[in-house]
């Protein structure tokens, strides 16, 4: 098979992620472009005790981090607030293992292969970027749930990380009643609600009204995995971990393009 047919399903990905990294559409795809001349001419190989995938974006890494410096100084747009510009500002290493695992899916042992690093380390880069996003991002979070110890500890997980919890419901219409008093920054929502009415019309419901994310955590995924109407980007199954919750506000919160810092 050759290189270009081995690589071809990654490079979306690939250029994807550069451009995330870097802040710039044109900056990041040559870098790509010149990763792959690179692979093209012998010059660098493609690993093979890493799957292709990972292999290409440990060269990719490779290319950047001789030259990338120099994008470090990449200034924010005056006056508008995007998830590139917020990207822009977490340090480059914490940025890279970030953009790796939440945005590229990658395991932390694959981001270490990446980075040329172990996975403790990129663990704590990991942390350190949520760190960075969750105290730029502190908003008001709506939980609805009908478990009580459930909606308690999601409430701690919540306050953990700074946010503030403007409200619980247990049902359809106290989640209804609650957007109509406060606006949330985030919803966190179970399917099945207390009275038998649903959380999925719910949001449904609030999103009509506000543009916000919004993280699914329930005991029936299956409902929302139907491929008959568009599937949410955030769906945690019960029981959960508590750091996939973290990980899931901070990924949310941070790529939303609705999202922003909200006066305490």
């Amino acid at each position: 098979m050759s290189l270009l047919a081995r690589l071809a399903p990654h490079l979306p990905y690939v250029r994807r992620y550069a451009r995330a990294l870097t802040g710039d559409q044109s900056t990041g795809d040559n870098y790509v472009r010149v990763a792959l001349e690179a692979l093209a001419a012998g010059e660098r190989q493609l690993s093979p005790d890493m799957t292709p995938r990972v292999a290409l974006y440990h060269v990719f890494h490779a290319i950047w981090s001789s030259t990338g410096a120099q994008l470090e100084g990449h200034a924010a747009v005056l006056g508008h607030e995007d998830p590139t510009n917020r990207l822009m500002r977490i340090a480059p290493r914490s940025r890279q293992a970030f953009l790796l695992t939440a945005l590229e899916g990658f395991t932390p042992s694959e981001a270490s292969q990446i980075l040329g690093s172990d996975v403790p380390s990129v663990e704590r880069l990991i942390a350190e970027a949520q760190a960075e996003i969750d105290a730029e991002l502190a908003t008001d979070v709506l939980i609805i749930e009908d478990e009580a110890i459930i909606s308690a500890d999601i409430e701690s997980l919540v306050k953990e990380l700074g946010h503030r919890v403007t409200a619980t419901a247990t049902t359809h219409d106290e989640a209804v009643d609650a957007v109509a008093r406060h606006r949330p920054g985030l919803v966190l929502a179970d399917i099945q609600l207390a009275d038998g009415s649903s959380g999925i019309d719910a949001v449904k419901d609030i999103l009509k009204r506000f543009d916000v994310p919004v993280i699914f955590i329930t005991a029936f995924p299956e409902r929302l995995l139907t491929g008959e109407r568009p599937e949410p980007t955030f769906l945690i199954t019960k029981p959960f971990q508590p750091e996939t919750v973290k990980a899931a506000i901070s990924q949310a919160l941070f790529f939303h393009p609705a999202s922003q810092k909200q006066a305490a």
